[in-house]
């Protein structure tokens, strides 16, 4: 999948769908012979909220087959808690929101209809303040409560006949074609079409960033940091070539005029200066160290920035540590480590990393041991559980992980990485049965359907008078049909 990692940052979000809707030609060729499943009456001209979430949930498939996602349970919970105070404060009224975190370097973020918020691990890296990233989540999460997909469709069906099908392939197209089909698709359009789907689609960036800014504000963030983000997007947008202006920018196109409106939408309401915020800091490190082309690459870049003044030494030096801990050197991680652990001894990020170097260390019951007393204190905490399960399997005691495991699939039955870790356990304790179930549901959840019904399949070959789970493979089979005509459907 790492060759398809350029494909992900070609997603053309919900802004741009007006532009390609507009020009059918790309994709009725396509989409002449689908049937669109029945996902559920709207009460008005726009698609239901069922339908949406559907929608994104089948799309989420298709796009986690073609993308490299990141496997970080401690960012993940990071932005999942971020994007939660966001909801929490929006006027966002279907809050079943699912995130996906796309391995990749450009600035981008996208939400797509039902609640799919999508973030590449490149945008923090660009994000200089946890507010600044807040901006670009809030103005993500005002295009779902909004509705600009469905209003966007509306648009188009006064505008011009439509067939519903083609725009749903053009949906996908526009996440994984590429700019090319996107470029095509526009010059295809008539000029007066081009113009009013463009104009609207202004209309929806203007109202997105209005209905975000009133968000980060009711969550108690700073709104100043939305002009502050704009403006150095669009300059950095200036060294730029065409071809290679952040994707973000290509959806969301930034204007003087703009950044001017949220500049003076900002000045409603007090500047204060607030603290650098450490938690944002460190997952800014473990985004650098994900992104390095190596190690030792990442080690030289934490010793720059702490030779210097960055912006947070504290989080440079976890940065340090974890890049220390990857290269194998992990009597100099422990140094570095002990340095900053003492400040701040119950901070769940240094009880993982010290985990880590003592799991590669060698010394993996030691590692299981002080994340189990950890686990008891913060029971279901998933990147400890995480971890904790690793050092299970590391500790030659894959039974234990196995029986952990299970237990927070229940909590987290979505997260593709629990799922790997769980197949790998159940094969190191000899549930087989149990180990294809789980690489059956990690295929699903990416959309390898094919696979996942090679998994069941074997499973239920290995079922000797066991009606119940007889059963419950063959349910699992008949959802995954379900699952494959929405998704061809498309």
């Amino acid at each position: 999948m790492k060759q398809l990692r350029a494909a992900a940052s070609q997603w053309r979000s919900v802004l741009g769908l007006s532009l390609l809707l507009a020009s059918a030609p790309l994709a009725t060729a396509q989409t002449e012979d689908l049937k669109l499943p029945n996902l559920g009456e709207s009460s008005t001209s726009m698609f239901s909220a069922e339908f949406e979430y559907q929608l994104g949930r089948t799309w989420l498939r298709i796009f986690r087959s073609q993308v490299t996602t990141v496997n970080d349970p401690l960012l993940f919970e990071y932005l999942e808690s971020l994007i939660y105070e966001l909801v929490t404060h929006s006027q966002l009224q279907d809050r079943r929101v699912e995130l996906v975190v796309v391995d990749n370097p450009t600035i981008n973020a996208f939400a797509v209809p039902g609640g799919v918020i999508g973030v590449h691990n490149g945008l923090l890296l660009y994000a200089e303040t946890e507010d600044e990233l807040a901006t670009v989540l809030a103005h993500e999460i005002a295009h779902l409560s909004q509705r600009h997909f469905s209003r966007g469709v509306e648009f188009q069906k006064r505008q011009a006949p439509i067939n519903l099908a083609a725009m749903l392939t053009s949906l996908v197209i526009m996440a994984t074609a590429g700019g090319d089909a996107g470029l095509a698709a526009l010059s295809a359009t008539q000029a007066m079409a081009q113009d009013n789907a463009l104009r609207y689609s202004r209309g929806n960036e203007q109202e997105a960033d209005r209905v975000g800014m009133q968000t980060m504000v009711d969550a108690g963030m700073d709104p100043h940091a939305a002009p502050a983000m704009f403006e150095r997007m669009m300059q950095a947008s200036r060294y730029t070539s065409g071809e290679r202006i952040p994707e973000f920018l290509r959806t969301h196109p930034l204007s003087e005029n703009r950044i001017a409106d949220t500049r003076n939408r900002a000045r409603q309401y007090p500047k204060s200066i607030r603290p650098v915020n450490l938690e944002y800091q460190m997952m800014r490190a473990r985004v650098v160290n994900q992104l390095a082309d190596t190690p030792e690459e990442a080690v030289q870049r934490f010793r720059g920035e702490l030779k210097g003044k960055p912006r947070s030494r504290e989080a440079a030096q976890y940065g340090l540590v974890l890049a220390l801990t990857e290269a194998g050197r992990v009597d100099e991680a422990a140094l570095e480590l002990d340095t900053i652990w003492s400040g701040d001894p119950e901070r769940l990020e240094y009880l993982i990393a010290d985990a880590e170097i003592d799991i590669r260390r060698g010394h993996a019951d030691q590692a299981a041991e002080k994340l189990s007393r950890q686990l008891r204190l913060s029971p279901g905490n998933h990147p400890l559980t995480m971890t904790y399960a690793n050092a299970l399997m590391k500790d030659q005691k894959p039974h234990i992980a196995e029986e952990v495991l299970v237990s927070q699939s229940k909590r987290r039955p979505n997260d593709p990485g629990l799922w790997y870790l769980l197949a790998e356990v159940q094969g190191l304790s000899g549930n087989i049965i149990g180990l294809h179930r789980s690489r059956a549901e990690y295929f699903i959840l990416n959309g390898i359907l094919d696979q996942a019904e090679k998994q069941l399949a074997y499973a239920l070959k290995l079922v000797k008078n066991d009606y119940l789970t007889s059963a419950q493979i063959n349910q699992r089979l008949q959802d995954i049909g379900a699952m494959r005509e929405q998704m061809e459907n498309l």
